[in-house]
């Protein structure tokens, strides 16, 4: 059985108590026995050995004094990686792609077996090569030191890094979200990574076998990466009050990522928050209608529990039944399933009843079911008591009807799709009314546009500024180059959110002037001298 105790200042910390990872095809067979399983195996009730065939691995829970010692071995090592040279630092990246493309299987087992389907797992390893790849990291690189000479001057515009930065991953996809976080370290920065307890395998398993001998093969101080697996709030409660961290990189819930906002303010820390989505999709009147379904149904990957799937479309009353007759076809096909099975999208959905208060809302409100709307089990069949979701498509007649439904005013995290049909009239006024209700949601991860009017595309680009990404005739959640795959305003990022790169986020800018034979009176007058000089002669010459 593979174990990972905490990592902390480059050794080792085993701990009495260990959480244990049982693979979801156990869970799926029978939930009630893992489970206890699990609780056992925790409670030291069972032998690890005897329960080898339904646990992948395990990894040690780490109490306050290891938290803490994590924050001072990040503190103690976050000199000496920050004097590094930044193209030493940059070369991590290639390292750990380097290491991402030769165990890139092996990694997306570890995924599957906490619960990620294939399909999905292997667009994250996909999505973190493009993070870790030359022109994302090249084009961070480009904004991280700049030099020009004036005169017997050299001036320079530099980002420096934070110092401490700590890392919380959320509950979903924290392998992936991990990953990205640690980007943190291309800057300069040493990180503490708190693993979360319901899956942390995937992250132990990135950290040490991905990044934590990338960083060794450079020579960097131990300390540089510390990663543990805790509850949050003792993890939580040691960044902010400890005057070792100056950067908290937190990605969860919006209620608890605006407080910890708050209480940061109060310490003097510095918050990144990266945050729920509710992203939404216009489909124009001229839009290839299959391209857009195609897109549309990445709203059920991963049983929607993923940030930066589609979660409201807007579409033109001339296409509107076009599209959802599509969509009802398309969303059918969406299958569940053991997540090693390839073609398998749908995650098990433990906790459900939110989903179906969803729905009650909307019908009350005068949606109505295209498709979907119960439960399902692994075969596909409907049941009351199955562990998936089926693929629901909500029809909604008019966006003003859209605006007062609760699945359409807030993030879901489930498969759960309301396509709004906007209200007859001219082009020029649906398509004014879509914008407004684009550019109101208090939401800024992602949108998109299908269309092919160039008008169309041009008002749209032009006037979307409140997302992090704007996307027009593309998959919606797919990765690219240079572009960034998370971050925005509002309720996704907080008061400062914006696009993320967190190797710019956790860094700040600083100025330095390195001179040479410059008298320091002649430096603080002569320029205004200048000043007047350049004036009258333009007065001269009639300038």
């Amino acid at each position: 059985m593979t174990t990972y105790d905490s990592y902390v200042g480059g050794a080792q910390v085993p701990s009495s108590r260990y959480v244990y990872t049982v693979t979801t095809s156990a869970v799926l067979a029978d939930v009630f026995e893992a489970l206890t399983l699990k609780r056992r195996l925790e409670q030291g009730a069972v032998d690890p050995a005897d329960a080898a065939d339904f646990v992948v691995g395990r990894c040690a829970m780490a109490d306050e004094d290891i938290i803490a010692a994590a924050t001072e071995a990040a503190a103690a090592a976050a000199p000496g990686w920050a004097a590094t040279p930044l193209a030493v630092r940059l070369s991590l990246a290639a390292g750990i792609r380097k290491r991402l493309e030769e165990k890139h299987a092996e990694f997306v087992d570890v995924l599957i077996a906490e619960g990620t389907p294939r399909a999905l797992a292997e667009w994250q390893v996909a999505g973190l090569l493009e993070t870790f790849g030359e022109t994302t990291i090249g084009w961070c690189a480009t904004q991280m030191e700049h030099q020009i000479r004036l005169g017997s001057r050299i001036l320079r515009l530099r980002r420096v890094p934070d110092g401490v930065v700590a890392i919380n991953p959320p509950q979903n996809a924290p392998a992936a979200s991990a990953l990205f976080g640690i980007t943190a370290l291309l800057a300069g920065n040493a990180v503490v990574v708190r693993a979360p307890r319901s899956a942390p395998l995937g992250v132990m398993y990135a950290m040490r076998e991905l990044v934590a001998p990338a960083l060794d093969e450079l020579g960097a101080p131990p300390g540089t990466l510390n990663v543990l697996c805790s509850r949050p709030s003792p993890a939580i409660r040691n960044w902010l009050e400890s005057p070792l961290v100056n950067s908290v990189f937190y990605t969860g819930s919006v209620e608890t990522g605006f407080k910890l906002e708050q209480d940061a303010a109060k310490h003097g820390t510095k918050v990144i928050l990266e945050l729920a989505g509710n992203d939404c999709v216009v489909v124009w009147r001229d839009a290839d209608l299959d391209l857009a379904t195609e897109a549309l149904t990445e709203c059920f990957f991963g049983s929607g529990q993923i940030c930066m799937v589609p979660n409201q479309v807007l579409v033109h009353p001339a296409v509107a039944d076009e599209l959802l007759d599509r969509l009802q076809v398309a969303a059918g096909q969406i299958r569940p399933g053991p997540p090693e099975e390839p073609g398998v999208l749908l995650s098990p959905v433990l906790r459900s009843e939110k989903f179906f208060a969803f729905i009650r809302d909307a019908l009350g409100k005068g949606a109505e079911i295209v498709h979907g709307g119960r439960r399902l089990e692994t075969d596909g069949s409907p049941s009351d008591t199955g562990m998936f979701l089926e693929p629901t498509v909500l029809r909604v007649d008019g966006i003003e009807r859209g605006r007062e439904i609760d699945a359409v005013r807030f993030e879901t995290f489930f498969p759960l799709l309301p396509i709004i049909v906007c209200e007859p009239g001219s082009d020029e006024s649906i398509l004014d009314a879509m914008l407004a209700h684009v550019l109101a949601n208090p939401y800024g991860l992602r949108n998109s546009l299908w269309a092919t009017d160039e008008s169309v595309v041009e008002q749209f680009v032009n006037r979307i500024t409140n997302c992090g990404l704007l996307k027009v005739n593309d998959s919606h959640i797919g990765f690219l180059p240079f572009l960034p795959t998370h971050g925005g305003p509002g309720r996704t990022g907080g008061a400062f959110g914006e696009a993320n790169y967190p190797m710019l986020r956790t860094s700040r800018l600083q100025g330095i002037s390195v001179a040479a034979g410059i008298r320091p009176r002649a430096a603080v007058f002569d320029a205004y001298t200048q000043f007047l000089t350049g004036r009258q002669a333009n007065a001269v010459h009639g300038g």
